[in-house]
Formats: structure tokens, C-alpha cells, sequence
């Protein structure tokens, strides 16, 4: 069962009738916290978990579920700690709230981040339910043991259920993390197996809530119409024909965002009504006048040629080992490339949406938000209200991918319901979507190798261009962060003596966001498509070279180097060539690499490190004269402790599809300042016959920290389908997408 959770409900459950708390729960440092009321005793000895009189375990799923299968698997973590019966487990999904810890969920760092939080709070209350068991029968507690739902005494055989000592339990101190005894790998009950996702059956009977399922009473449906190039600002507008249509109720204008654009409302002009239909025909039915300012005269493509001079040109270093200069200088040979990646949209299959209910005493939202405490800040600034007086419910979300991390959707709701004094349902199109997205960067990247006679590499030279991420907090900004850096180019792999990475300054020309796996797509696709070719022109096989490469198993240095190793230490989390040369080796055997193949069949190979995780990919692609087809791919990934299979598998095979999308036909243009594309006819996913026929998942059993999986399977994709091409017909690709890319065409 899937309960959700507001803060309302969350205090009610927690204080119960005539409750006396008797703490406060701590993220990470468990404190007790006792509901008894007349009718029911709740044990709460964590943040997270809840277990009541009748045996339910109630346990809060804080990160947002966009097909991840995170509020399952969180969840999932404490209740194996725990020894709970998974089929007696009640999932509450948790409001935005800082008391939660972090729940922006993006980065690929949920199981990173409170996989230890998780199995904490679950031992907590297994080691409390056992000495509440141990009083009861008058035993030394090592005695006593949780097995499913229950405390064994195994000497006497006695057997008492979770419900029946909730109350001693809850008179119990609650023991330090550092006396915790946790499950050794054999005890695990859920962790590293495949379980059904408490979400999925919802799912498939259409009663699971998403965004755009959301109804309140007297609610209003809202479209927007926004300046169609991004900065311009409403000039005129009449809407005396919007107003005539049955159904529309108000016309209202919202004002335009103020730099820097951070995550508010773009501006425009609101169609509210009692139909979707009616505001949707109501805003067509809108004669406006824009001012496009300054971005009336962009082009994507003047804008590629730009990137691509910076590319070329020396700029700022931001990794130097060796002498980078003098070994191209004395280099028996020099090879040069550039690789250039056009703009990406997030196009989730759910469009932005969400719905506020705006009233004196605060603000009400449901969104399918990645980060909840970032609308609930955002719109606290918004509305200027105390933030304690917003409270954002976080719906199933159809997709994300990043986009819905920022919620500007939602501080467009909530101001058009405060204006209307009702609640307000706020509904994008695929058109405004993909139109007025926070976009993913376009990028140049240019590479130099210097080899001496005998093929080996001596010099290696990586310089990017691009809009950084930043320029959306600070507007303008032309300089990329160490954490975009880090994605793909300051930490390469490669054991070259000579190496040096520089990033070129860059304006940016509308929003940039991070869309899944952010820079290392454009670092890693010029990355594994040069090491290619350079092991093709060498006469070398590309695995081979590779391997060759990447030198003796070793810790990277990274010394002088700023590196934030998304967001945690190199000493807990090194960078280790070992684990690289792991999964190479790993997916060459299991993706056959070498064997025969029809005539116009290729096999390509890739391998990158992102999000902590390593992963190597072959693909194997069929070419008829321009059109392709993936019949196979085999992806090797070493993420430490494989928490939930299933899990890992699919967002494999999601990422395979994700990658195949960007490598075959992804691509945002702009002409006069306008977005070209506006649906799935212009901005393509691959479909079924497009899409990889076979996708085999290998992954590395390990027990090392559990580190990133919804993103790092994207990288090697577009690399690998390239160099497999390349293996097929001798055509190297430079350019995506590839179907439209000149390389291609030629």
C-alpha cells in the first residue's frame, strides 16, 4: 500500500491523540520519538521509520520516484536492516522538508547518500526491538534475533511480532550508530536481490498519481503563452477573444523574471479556465505583442561555428602533467579532431505541471518535482512568505531527467492562484516543453594526440567549450565550473606523460541545465571516439589500445587539480584505473568483441567514469545504406554494491535507449532566436525499430560503496555507436546527431 504524506498527516501520525514526544529525530543520529495516544502506541526511533502496534513498519520515502524505482529501493534498505516482512511495509511519501536531509534528486547520489542513513535507522529499530524482546523474556539480548517481522529467542523457541513489543521498545534509549550491529552480506534479505517495486502495480492500472492526475475542488486549468524567444517581454496583448470562449474564466499576465533567472517563472500571459481545452483554445485565441530583445537574431548553427573557433584557440588550463608543448613538438606524428554536440532538451514523457493553492495563511503545491525544498524555497521568495508556510507534496513523476529539478512550472502556478483566489492547475505542452526548457549545452571539444614511432601516445591535449550551467545563477557568467569539468576531461584515465585540459570561455545564449549525465555526454563522446581513432590509424584494436592506454592499475592523481569528485573525497571515493580495466575486460568478453559479423555490421566499444561508477559499453550496429539499426548491446558496470538488480538492470537498458537517442537524432536549433523543434515529429526519441534490439547488462559484483546508476550508462552510448559505425562503412562521424549530422550525410 502507498500512502502520501503531508505535513499535516505527518504530525498527526507523529503525535497521534494525546501523544507526548519524547524527542527529536536527527537525520543520521537517531533520537526516540513516542506517539501514544488512547488508541495506538507508534514506536518512531528514527526520522525515517515508524512501527506500529498492529506490526505495520510506515517508512518515509523522502526522494522523488521518476522511474528509478528510489522510493522503493530506499525503503527497502532500512526494512532488510530491519528483518521487516516487505508485504507488511506502508510507504509515505515525504513533503520537501530540510529535516529530510538533501532530496534533489538528481546526481545519481540517493543510494550513495542515505544507503548508511537507511541501514542505520533500520538497525536502530531491529536492536531496539530486540532488547525490548529480551526484557520481556528476561534473556541477555545477543540472545534474541529479528527474523521476518518477528524476535526469536532460538534457545527456547518463544516468538513475540514486532506489534507486541512496539511499546517497551519505545521506552528504550536508543543505542549509538557506532554499537549498531549490522547484516554481514549473507544475512540480507532485499539488498542485492530482485524485489516488485511498491509503485509498479499502480503503475499499471492507471491508479498511480502523477502530476497532471492531480484535481482540488474549484480548480482552474492554466496555459501560458511565453515570449517565443527567451529574455523578450510582452509588449501588448489582447485577449478580448480568449475572454469570449465558453469555459475561459481570467486572462492574467505574469510578470517577467528578474535576473538573475535562477528557477522563476518565465513571464508571459495566463489563459485560466474550467478545461484544459478552454485555456488551450483561449491562448490561441490571444493576439500578443513581444519585445524579443537581445536574442532575436541568435542561430544555433553561427553559435556552433563559434564554439568551435574557441575550441581551437589555447584557453584557460585546468589540468597540465608533463609538457604538453614540447612532446607535439617532437612527435613522429600529430593527430587532430574536433567533435561538436548541438543543444538537448529533457523531453519527459510527462511535460512540466503542477498545482498550488495559494491562501492567506500559505501555499499548498503538487508537483512531480525532483527537488521539493527548492520550490518550497523558491516559492517562499516568490509569494514572500515564511517557507515554514509552504508546503510542497511531491506526486510519481513521468520522467525527469534533471527538468524537473527546477520549478519554475511551479512558481507559475502559484502566482496565477493567488491572483485567481482558487486553486490553479498549471499545464505545459510537448511545444512549451521542449521550447522553453532549461537546455542542455551545446560543445566543441577539441583533441590533439602526439605518438612517437611506435603508436604510443606522448601528448594529449583536451580543450571544451561550452555555456556553463552556472550563467543561470549568474548571469552572463562564460566560465565553466570544476564540476562540469570533472565530467569527462580533468579526470581522464589515460597513462600519457604529457597531458593538459583547457576549457574555453563561452556566453550563454538562453537557460543551460543539467539533463542527464550533464558534460561527460560531449567529454565522453570526444574522449572514446579519439582514443578510436587513434587506435584505428595506428593499425591497433581499439580494446587493445585502450587497455594500453590506460597503463598499470593505479590511484589517478589529481594533485593541483580542482576536482570535486561529485561532491565527496578522493580518498573515500579514488579514482582507480583497476576498476576501468575491470569492466573493459569484462564487457569484451561478454560482448563477444572480435567475433564475425554480415557484411555492413560493426562492433564499437567505449568506456567512461561517471557519477563514481565505471562502465564499458559494445555495440554492435547494422548499416543499410543510411539507415541503422542496433541489434546489440553489452554494458559492463562496476557501481560497488548492487543494492537492487532489477533496478541497475533497467536503468541500463534506459540509458542504452537515452544514449541512442542523442547519438542517432537528438538536437535543439534555434533561428531568429526561436526554437526550431516543438514535439517528437522535429525532436525525435528512438522508437521500437530504432531503438537496441538486445541489451545485455553485466554487473560487477563488488561490496564497495554503492555509487551512481541512473546516469553513468549514457556517456559511452553515442561514442561507442559512432566508433561502430566507423567499423562498419569507414565513415567517421565528428558531429551529432549522427542522422543529420554532414559526416553522415556526405
Amino acid at each position: 500500500m502507498m500512502q502520501h504524506l503531508n505535513r499535516r498527516g505527518f504530525l498527526k501520525g507523529l503525535l497521534g491523540t494525546g501523544a507526548f514526544v519524547l524527542g527529536v529525530p536527527l537525520l543520521g543520529t537517531p533520537r526516540l520519538v513516542l506517539a501514544d495516544g488512547e488508541d495506538e502506541v507508534v514506536f518512531r526511533p528514527d526520522l525515517f521509520v515508524a512501527i506500529e502496534a498492529s506490526g505495520a513498519v510506515r517508512i518515509i520515502a523522502h526522494r522523488s520516484e521518476m522511474g528509478t524505482g528510489i522510493r522503493s529501493t530506499l525503503p527497502a534498505v532500512l526494512a532488510d536492516e530491519l528483518e521487516a516482512d516487505w508485504a507488511r511495509v506502508v510507504i509515505e511519501q515525504a513533503p520537501g522538508d530540510a529535516a529530510y536531509g538533501s532530496q534533489n534528486t538528481d546526481g545519481s547520489r540517493s543510494i550513495r547518500n542515505f544507503y548508511q542513513t537507511m541501514r542505520t535507522a533500520g538497525a536502530t529499530a531491529r536492536t531496539m526491538l530486540e532488547a525490548a524482546a529480551a526484557q520481556t523474556w528476561e534473556v541477555e539480548a545477543d540472545s534474541c534475533r529479528a527474523e521476518l517481522h518477528e524476535v526469536v529467542h532460538a534457545a527456547s523457541g518463544r516468538r513475540l511480532g514486532f506489534g507486541a513489543l512496539v511499546a517497551l521498545a519505545a521506552t528504550l534509549a536508543v543505542p549509538e550508530p557506532a554499537s549498531l550491529r549490522f547484516k554481514k552480506p549473507a544475512e540480507r534479505r532485499y539488498v542485492g536481490k530482485s524485489f516488485k517495486s511498491f509503485d509498479v502495480e499502480d503503475m499499471v492500472r492507471g491508479t498511480a498519481q502523477y502530476g497532471l492526475d492531480v484535481r482540488r475542488e474549484g480548480m482552474l486549468y492554466a496555459v501560458v503563452a511565453r515570449c517565443p524567444v527567451y529574455g523578450g517581454t510582452l509588449k501588448s496583448v489582447d485577449d478580448s477573444k480568449a475572454r469570449a470562449l465558453a469555459g475561459v474564466v481570467d486572462v492574467r499576465t505574469i510578470p517577467d523574471f528578474v535576473p538573475p533567472h535562477a528557477f522563476q517563472a518565465l513571464g508571459g500571459v495566463a489563459v485560466l479556465a474550467t478545461s484544459t481545452w478552454a485555456a488551450l483554445e483561449g491562448r490561441r485565441r490571444l493576439v500578443l505583442e513581444w519585445d524579443e530583445g537581445a536574442q532575436a537574431d541568435f542561430d544555433s548553427d553561427s553559435y556552433a561555428e563559434e564554439l568551435l573557433k574557441i575550441a581551437r584557440a589555447p584557453a584557460r588550463v585546468v589540468r597540465e602533467d608533463g609538457d604538453v608543448d614540447a612532446a607535439l613538438a617532437a612527435a613522429e606524428t600529430v593527430l587532430e579532431a574536433d567533435y561538436q554536440l548541438p543543444f538537448l532538451a529533457h523531453a519527459p514523457m510527462e511535460p512540466p505541471c503542477a498545482v498550488a493553492e495559494v491562501s492567506e495563511t500559505g501555499c499548498e503545491v503538487w508537483a512531480p518535482t525532483q527537488n521539493p525544498q527548492a520550490a518550497q524555497d523558491t516559492l517562499a521568495a516568490v509569494l514572500e512568505m515564511p517557507k515554514e508556510q509552504v508546503l510542497v507534496h511531491v506526486t510519481l513523476l513521468g520522467g525527469g531527467f534533471g527538468r524537473k529539478s527546477k520549478p519554475d512550472m511551479i512558481c507559475e502556478a502559484a502566482l496565477l492562484s493567488r491572483m485567481a483566489g482558487k486553486p490553479v492547475q498549471v499545464v505545459w505542452t510537448r511545444e512549451d516543453d521542449i521550447r522553453h526548457d532549461y537546455y542542455h549545452a551545446a560543445a566543441a571539444v577539441h583533441m590533439e594526440a602526439g605518438l612517437d614511432s611506435e603508436g604510443n601516445v606522448q601528448a594529449l591535449l583536451m580543450r571544451s567549450a561550452f555555456p556553463t550551467i552556472a550563467s543561470t545563477f549568474v548571469p552572463g557568467l562564460p566560465i565553466a565550473q570544476s564540476f562540469e569539468l570533472m565530467m569527462g576531461m580533468t579526470d581522464l584515465p589515460w597513462q600519457v606523460p604529457n597531458l593538459r585540459c583547457e576549457s574555453g570561455e563561452v556566453a550563454p545564449p538562453f537557460r543551460i541545465g543539467w539533463l542527464r549525465s550533464v558534460c561527460n555526454i560531449f567529454h565522453a563522446f570526444a574522449g572514446c571516439v579519439f582514443v578510436d581513432e587513434l587506435a584505428t590509424t595506428t593499425g591497433q584494436d581499439p580494446v587493445a589500445f585502450a587497455l594500453k592506454l590506460l597503463g598499470e592499475d593505479r590511484v589517478l592523481d589529481l594533485t593541483g587539480v580542482d576536482y570535486p569528485n561529485y561532491g565527496v573525497s578522493l580518498e573515500d571515493f579514488p579514482i582507480e584505473t583497476g576498476r576501468l580495466r575491470h569492466v573493459i575486460e569484462l564487457v569484451a568478453a561478454k560482448g563477444e568483441w572480435g567475433r564475425k559479423l554480415p557484411a555492413g555490421h560493426g562492433l564499437g566499444f567505449a568506456v567512461h567514469r561517471s557519477f563514481l561508477s565505471c562502465i564499458a559499453v559494445v555495440v554492435e550496429v547494422a548499416v543499410d545504406g543510411k539507415k541503422i539499426r542496433i541489434p546489440r548491446v553489452d554494458m559492463a558496470i562496476d557501481c560497488g554494491l548492487v543494492v537492487h538488480p532489477d533496478r541497475v538492470r533497467a536503468q541500463m537498458e534506459g540509458s542504452a535507449v537515452f544514449g541512442a537517442s542523442i547519438a542517432l537524432s537528438g538536437k535543439i536549433s534555434a533561428k531568429n532566436g526561436r526554437i526550431v523543434e516543438g514535439n517528437f515529429d522535429t525532436y525525435p526519441v528512438v522508437r521500437m525499430h530504432e531503438a537496441p534490439r538486445e541489451i545485455n547488462v553485466h554487473m560487477v559484483a563488488s561490496e564497495a560503496a554503492p555509487v551512481g546508476v541512473g546516469e553513468p550508462g549514457v556517456p559511452p552510448m553515442a561514442p561507442a555507436i559512432v566508433n561502430a559505425l566507423f567499423a562498419a562503412t569507414g565513415k567517421r562521424v565528428r558531429r551529432l546527431p549522427i542522422l543529420s549530422s554532414p559526416d553522415w550525410k556526405d
